[in-house]
């Protein structure tokens, strides 16, 4: 309040939804990182779906959740090359 008696109301920014988003796109970049050398589908399959959930929670026009949701896609792709290059298990 100020000393007219008028409430200044601030801007309330982030709403918890996106919030959270972006905690869970950010979780699912790294494990689709860790995902690329150790167990890839184990690992990357439900890190996609986290960051389309986040996508999905913050709404359009979000950077991070896109990013992390492309992140996650070339990680799956890499890691799933470099798992049957090194005949190692996708599992």
């Amino acid at each position: 309040m100020n000393v007219d008696g008028e409430i200044y109301r601030e801007d309330e920014g982030r709403g918890t939804a996106e919030t959270v988003a972006g905690y869970l796109s950010a979780l699912a970049i790294f494990v689709s990182i860790v995902g690329i050398v150790w167990h890839p589908l184990r690992l990357i399959l439900p890190s996609i779906a986290i960051a389309l959930i986040a996508a999905a929670m913050a709404g359009p026009g979000r950077k991070l959740q896109f990013a992390a949701v492309v992140i996650t896609t070339v990680c799956f792709f890499l890691g799933l090359t470099i798992a049957v290059a090194t005949s190692q298990p996708l599992y």
